[in-house]
């Protein structure tokens, strides 16, 4: 009959134990009204939030950015501090994982005892004096009937999993950061150039002027025009190589270095844009890190539910004991002196001033919050893709009207310094068209180096860029967004 009876209490724990009282999840629902982004196509795309980001820089062609992006993994502080969370996370899955199996504890005692002569219920045989000398092993195991270690485990998993995507996303982050930085950078080497070009350029104009008036047919405000003109574009060139330092002391940072200790060369030439391939746009789901790690909190938040719900119902554990005790005498381990108890205990809380009621309210709210979050996280994420992709369309056509622009201000500054020459004009003539022409070129290299910035910013609104070279570097989420 007894073994009927434990043969049918674990036949229904084990039924039980597949309970869960979890409500099933589904990712929350983003409304997308329309196919396509206003500027450039994009294609449905299947979540793989794990798939490799690539080394996406490359697609510069600076094999100093390439050397520089290199340091981020090994050297940056801020992804090492990252890294030291998602190692944490980690660890809370182990600890949650630990629940699920028996605990075994062990203890011993030696003590030597006097009992008090006004003991209640002394018997008047009992010593005043004795020893007692017990060691035993007691294990212990919680039933999981209603899932709560379970679910634990499960959130645990999930806010892991959400660590290891906030990782890629200061990752990715980080290289943007650094990219930008140097894009920066080599834009304000151009303007510094061409502001270098510009100060031998009106330094000749100067020399000229000088000459006209010394043989008298210039004036002095000619020349007090020509002066001005070259320490106005000198203080310029002071203001361009301030804003270089600070990029550079950036730079320093992000790749783990002292800025003191930190320099770069100044490079000639522009780095050339990348094309951004037509439908590129539709991996926006499946790679940004953010949108997975949103999606996975939600995950959790509602594992927590089926923790909180657990504490409705009675926590059944199975508990054995064994040892020996005696009082002293030589024999502790014989047969006499050894006891042990073996069998099921429920725990279940009658009354707790509605404190169960409020874990469930919370867990329940928990859930709407980072569903919430997780909606905002991806329309977010569609409006920094129409952003780049708008300000990439425009930006390119306004560099077009403005490298026209700068040709025919070139005309215009040839034009008035030769009829100059010729006495035809004063200098204001020419200080007029030296200005709109620096003017015209500032504006085409700042137009340049903004399309540049942009498609960084492109790169880390798409999650990593469209490079599909493997990167075993690259430490990726391991869950997959669901749609």
């Amino acid at each position: 009959m007894r073994v009927k009876r434990w043969t049918a209490m674990a036949a229904g724990v084990a039924i039980l134990g597949g309970c869960s009282l979890a409500p099933v999840y589904q990712t929350p629902a983003v409304s997308i009204a329309t196919d396509s982004w206003k500027d450039q196509p994009w294609q449905s795309a299947q979540p793989a939030d794990d798939l490799p980001h690539g080394q996406w820089w490359q697609i510069y062609g600076d094999p100093t950015l390439d050397a520089l992006e290199a340091k981020i993994d090994q050297d940056n502080p801020t992804l090492a501090a990252a890294l030291a969370r998602y190692d944490q996370a980690t660890a809370y899955i182990r600890q949650s994982q630990a629940a699920q199996l028996p605990t075994l504890d062990s203890g011993a005692s030696l003590t030597h005892n006097r009992q008090s002569d006004h003991r209640p219920l002394r018997g008047s045989n009992q010593p005043d004096v004795y020893s007692a000398n017990t060691i035993g092993v007691g294990l212990n195991y919680e039933l999981d009937v209603w899932g709560r270690v379970r679910n634990l485990v499960e959130s645990a998993k999930a806010g892991a999993q959400a660590s290891a995507a906030d990782l890629e996303s200061v990752r990715l982050s980080l290289h943007a950061q650094l990219a930008d930085n140097y894009v920066r950078l080599r834009g304000v080497d151009a303007q510094a150039k061409l502001l270098n070009d510009t100060v031998s350029a009106y330094t000749r104009a100067l020399s000229l002027t000088q000459n006209r008036h010394a043989g008298g047919v210039a004036s002095g405000l000619d020349v007090a025009r020509a002066e001005t003109q070259l320490s106005s574009v000198r203080a310029q060139a002071a203001d361009i190589a301030s804003q270089r330092a600070l990029f550079e002391h950036a730079i320093a940072s992000l790749t783990g270095q002292p800025a003191m200790n930190f320099s770069l060369p100044m490079l000639s030439g522009t780095m050339a844009i990348p094309h951004t391939p037509v439908g590129m746009p539709s991996t926006l789901l499946q790679r940004r890190p953010d949108i997975a790690a949103a999606e996975r909190r939600t995950a959790a938040a509602n594992a927590n539910i089926g923790v909180a719900r657990a504490a409705y119902y009675p926590s059944i554990s199975l508990g054995a004991l064994f040892g020996v005790q005696n009082t002293g005498q030589a024999g502790l381990l014989s047969a006499p002196n050894n006891y042990w108890t073996l069998g099921p205990s429920v725990v279940f809380n009658l009354f707790d001033g509605g404190l169960r009621d409020a874990k469930v309210t919370e867990a329940r709210a928990a859930l709407d919050q980072t569903g919430a979050e997780y909606r905002a996280t991806v329309l977010a994420a569609f409006q920094q893709v129409e952003d780049d992709l708008s300000r990439l369309k425009y930006d390119h056509e306004g560099e077009l009207d403005q490298n026209a622009a700068v040709q025919s201000a070139e005309k215009t500054l040839t034009l008035a310094f030769n009829r100059y020459r010729e006495g035809a004009v004063n200098y204001l003539e020419v200080v007029t068209a030296q200005a709109a022409a620096l003017a015209a070129e500032r504006s085409a290299l700042d137009l340049h180096t903004q399309q540049l910035r942009t498609s960084v910013d492109l790169i880390r609104a798409l999650g990593g860029g469209w490079s599909q070279e493997p990167d075993q570097n690259q430490a990726t989420a391991k869950t997959a967004m669901q749609p």
